[in-house]
């Protein structure tokens, strides 16, 4: 089997059309973000790209010519809680466990250092999500906090969410 080379970017308005089912399928199965799962394509494209500006932006892996994957980055909080990040990453279902998320990760996290964040909090890693809580793990992030029944997940009813987070100014442990 050859190795496929991921290509992460900078994601454009061209991109949409490419990210949209990514986001749908992973909305609509209400188990591993907030989002309402019957979110509509408008919604969804607000809440999701990002202008480039501020830093904030909106990425895509891409491999093969298929955009496979997507991810966000913005500041975590205005004002004076600005200096920390926040992210969030899909995957197309049909890609998962292809190293998509990690090659986003990487270049996220390179993304954020070169905006000048100093750290990186994710705000509600559903607890269920144990794909996603190990990938963090393994690039060091922690779990910092947990609250209970804080996700309506779609099979498992309440279960609790993490936030994780990772300083950004040591160096690298991936």
């Amino acid at each position: 089997m050859r190795e496929t080379t991921i290509e992460c970017r900078l994601a454009g308005p061209e991109d949409w059309n490419a990210i949209w089912p990514i986001v749908s399928a992973v909305i609509s199965g209400g188990d591993t973000y907030t989002y309402p799962p019957d979110i509509n394509e408008v919604d969804a494209r607000s809440a999701w790209m990002l202008d480039g500006q501020s830093r904030a932006a909106t990425y895509v892996a891409v491999a093969d010519g298929t955009v496979l994957g997507t991810a966000h980055l913005k500041p975590n909080q205005p004002g004076l809680g600005d200096h920390v990040a926040n992210a969030g990453w899909m995957v197309a279902p049909s890609a998962a466990g292809r190293g998509i998320g990690r090659a986003l990760a990487d270049h996220v996290i390179a993304e954020a250092r070169r905006f000048g964040f100093e750290a990186m909090q994710f705000n509600a890693v559903v607890a269920t999500n144990t794909r996603a809580i190990g990938l963090w793990e393994s690039m060091g992030f922690a779990i910092v906090g947990t609250v209970p029944n804080a996700f309506r997940h779609s099979a498992k009813g309440l279960v609790p969410v993490h936030i994780m987070y990772r300083d950004l100014t040591e160096a690298e442990s991936t």
